[in-house]
């Protein structure tokens, strides 16, 4: 299995109480998902993150940026089961 690319889609300004205006990581979050090693935990992180989404608000832009970066890298897009 390919590996999950990480959320992050390169934008890394974190003014929303700490969290990115891109994909809602926070910096620990962002060094978090990089020390998941298997696929199973890192889809698990990215359902995280959804729900994070969802409860922040405002961004849905994340969705189509990351299948993006999925298209690109040639890996299936964890979230085309959502």
């Amino acid at each position: 299995m390919a590996k999950i690319p990480s959320p992050c889609v390169d934008v890394c300004k974190y003014k929303r109480q700490g969290h990115c205006i891109a994909c809602s990581m926070t910096k620990a979050q962002k060094s978090l998902f990089k020390e998941l090693k298997k696929p199973k935990h890192q889809q698990a992180y990215i359902d995280m993150l959804v729900l994070q989404q969802e409860r922040l608000g405002k961004f849905d832009h994340w969705h189509d940026a990351y299948a993006k970066k999925c298209r690109k890298k040639g890996v299936k897009n964890p979230l085309a089961k959502m």
